[in-house]
């Protein structure tokens, strides 16, 4: 198993000098990868060319360019610059986003969100092999049919031939979907205990396309929070799972609250979305279970920190990436070392 670093939405996590010492220490410590978000704030790309430069050897990865703000054409443009200044660096994570960003920021319609991603996911693999991008699908089509346009070749070499690619998926089929098409799969909320059931579906794409899990990279963003008392570690986690399980997405289209209520939280989540959506933000909070939280997350001292990287491995994953929460931006920045030394202690650290 690997180590990340998840910085979340640039700006809601931290200033600029925060994350980016965050992910300097990361890198010091170790760890693979460093994942920058985008709702409807600051955009990926440019955290990340940033990141680039200044940093010369952890990953860096979209977490997740949302497919109706960029055509297929300038997502390919995108990955290959930043593949490019990064030294071969860049992965490629990409996701529908949800109604209310596709619709109500982008303008996109919400519509057929499976079919749309299989289909942009295949033109964006052909800019980027650098053939011309001729594709005919329901959603995309290129060259227009019936205009002055031409097939296009990518004009510029990315570092490696092929950029790996990431699907942030919540639901069963876009989890399939995932394993068919993708490279690694981005996963939220991710519980060991109901991990059987989400990477059934990922082994039931890879098994249609003729593949196995090996290879394929279960990138899970936990919540990691260093102290001595679990209930008061699960407290700085409630704002973050609050809005998630009430706030992302409409009453009627919550994949993370629907996730929840697969996994046998569904009077809670139902709780959470009613005050949230009500703007009652504190009982919202106070509703999200500390079960719920404890389960998909890494809370407590640094012994059953290693504990619990242990379940996770155990459970399939092999990039445990972090949202790191604490008081201040040293105790953030020592929680990282503690999560490499309990990660190395329970054996599970490889490449």
């Amino acid at each position: 198993m690997r180590l990340g670093l998840s910085l979340g939405y640039w700006g809601a996590a931290g200033d600029l000098a925060s994350n980016l010492a965050l992910t300097r220490e990361a890198e010091r410590l170790g760890y693979d990868v460093v994942w920058a978000a985008e709702a409807y704030g600051s955009d990926s790309a440019t955290v990340l060319a940033w990141l680039a430069a200044q940093t010369n050897r952890i990953g860096l990865g979209s977490g997740v360019f949302q497919i109706p703000g960029r055509t297929p054409a300038l997502t390919a443009m995108t990955a290959a610059s930043l593949d490019a200044l990064s030294g071969g660096r860049f992965r490629l994570g990409l996701g529908v986003s949800g109604p209310q960003v596709s619709e109500g920021w982008h303008g996109v319609r919400f519509d057929r969100p499976l079919a749309r991603t299989r289909e942009y996911v295949a033109a964006v693999r052909i800019a980027l092999s650098r053939k011309p991008l001729i594709y005919e699908g329901e959603h995309y089509r290129l060259p227009l049919p019936d205009g002055l346009g031409k097939a296009l070749r990518l004009a510029m070499r990315p570092v490696r031939d092929r950029i790996p690619i990431y699907l942030g998926a919540v639901g069963p089929k876009n989890l399939q979907l995932a394993g068919e098409i993708a490279d690694g799969w981005l996963a939220v909320f991710f519980a060991p205990g109901y991990a059987d059931q989400l990477l059934e579906r990922i082994a039931a794409g890879r098994a249609a396309v003729g593949r196995d899990l090996a290879g394929f990279d279960v990138c899970a963003s936990v919540p990691l929070v260093v102290g001595d008392n679990v209930s008061q570690c699960a407290d700085l986690v409630r704002g973050y799972a609050a809005l998630y399980l009430g706030g992302m997405g409409s009453r009627e289209q919550n994949f993370y609250n629907r996730l929840a209520v697969r996994m046998g939280y569904g009077e809670a989540a139902r709780e959470v979305q009613e005050h949230f959506l009500a703007k009652r933000y504190q009982r919202a909070h106070a509703a999200v279970p500390e079960e719920f939280i404890d389960e998909t997350s890494l809370l407590g001292p640094p012994e059953r920190i290693a504990e619990r990287v242990r379940r996770f491995a155990d459970a399939g994953v092999t990039t445990l990436s972090v949202l790191v929460f604490g008081e201040n931006l040293d105790a953030r920045r020592q929680a990282l070392g503690v999560l490499a030394k309990a990660a190395d202690k329970a054996g599970v650290l490889g490449s």
